[in-house]
């Protein structure tokens, strides 16, 4: 098992910015890849960014046109988001959920992680 709390959410103006992080414990945080997702009131839960378990490979999904940027500490068994120029649209629960390394990683898939977070709420007023 792989225990998941995310943390750093709230509530900032648009064009502010905010640091999400996700400690993690329970297994070998460098046995998994990574991914932040999203989810808005009456909307699917969509894929943010996700990063392999060893750090270079970065993914990002259009939407965030070069904003936000993922990275992780394996020796803090941490994973974050640094969340620049935010708009109103991205206020949603953001969940960071852990995927076990060993078969193919479809990173933009919600069901392929294997573990997940609670969710910390991020709020963009205009």
């Amino acid at each position: 098992q792989v225990q998941l709390v995310e943390s750093g959410g709230g509530l900032v103006q648009a064009g502010g910015s905010l640091r999400l992080s996700c400690a993690a414990s329970g297994r070998t945080f460098s046995n998994y890849n990574m991914g932040w997702f999203r989810q808005a009131p009456g909307q699917e839960r969509e894929f943010v960014a996700g990063i392999a378990w060893s750090g270079p490979a970065k993914f990002y999904a259009d939407s965030i046109e070069g904003r936000f940027t993922i990275s992780r500490d394996n020796a803090k068994n941490t994973v974050y988001l640094q969340m620049n120029s935010l708009k109103p649209e991205d206020t949603a629960v953001y969940y960071c959920a852990a995927k076990a390394l060993g078969t193919g990683w479809s990173y933009k898939v919600a069901r392929e992680y294997d573990y997940w977070g609670q969710g910390t709420q991020v709020t963009v007023s205009s």
